[in-house]
């Protein structure tokens, strides 16, 4: 029986070092955020690929749950699906129930200023602490027990930290989980060019490198709008 990995992530949280650590597993297929086109179209967030990416993605996102998240690809034991928490809109999610769903968080403090080089201006949605936290609370009103990561604790030990996240989801670690060939891989969404530059440099899990530059002043509001979202998870998650 194939298991299906949900990832809900929030944005610049190592969540495409994780999809890349786990299609370095022979009995694994991956896909990179099947619901990003339909999240483009509901919200027209700002979004300076929006253009682009409208024409390239699904944008029914029924469509995108039914063929892409819930048919199994051919040949593999374990599917990785790379989600962003705030993609997960105006959607029946029944599916949620049918999936190990596993919970990628990072510090708003340490997030936010790598996030405006993306977003300028950023907004709670696009911080999507808060839409994980709900949907962490409606996976465990199940009797669920998600397994919630940080990006801090994965980096501190990719290790240990893969090793039990194996372990809590029921699948055996791979040691090959821990490296990958530096440059794009098939399975990366149109949208690698715009956000994944510095990924594709990489052989593995980048060291954790604290951010010491002054906080923008400017982003002191969102910080504490959303950090008590990350507090709640951060109890919850694995750590190094």
């Amino acid at each position: 029986m194939v298991k299906t990995i949900n990832l809900i992530s929030g944005p610049r949280n190592v969540s495409t070092a994780l999809m890349y650590s786990f299609a370095e597993r022979p009995d694994t297929r991956v896909i990179d955020e099947p619901l990003y086109g339909h999240y483009l179209r509901l919200t027209h967030a700002p979004q300076p690929h929006w253009d682009e990416l409208i024409h390239l993605l699904e944008t029914d996102g029924e469509k995108a749950v039914r063929e892409s998240i819930l048919t199994l690809p051919p040949d593999c034991d374990v599917y990785f699906i790379k989600n962003m928490a705030h993609h997960l809109i105006e959607l029946d999610d029944a599916w949620l129930s049918e999936v190990e769903n596993v919970f990628l968080i990072r510090d708003p403090e340490q997030m936010l200023p790598s996030l405006i080089n993306q977003i300028a201006e950023p907004i709670g949605r696009d911080v999507a602490l808060e839409a994980q936290a709900n949907w962490f609370d409606r996976v465990r009103a199940e009797g669920k027990d998600p397994v919630v990561l940080d990006s801090k604790e994965l980096l501190l030990d990719p290790e240990k930290i893969l090793q039990e996240l194996c372990e809590r989801i029921g699948i055996n670690f791979d040691p090959g989980m821990l490296s990958w060939e530096a440059g794009p891989r098939e399975e990366d969404g149109p949208w690698a060019k715009y956000w994944y530059q510095n990924l594709h440099k990489s052989t593995g899990f980048a060291p954790y490198c604290e951010k010491t530059d002054p906080f923008p002043e400017r982003l002191v509001p969102l910080l504490e709008e959303t950090r008590p979202f990350y507090e709640k998870l951060y109890a919850e998650a694995l750590k190094a």
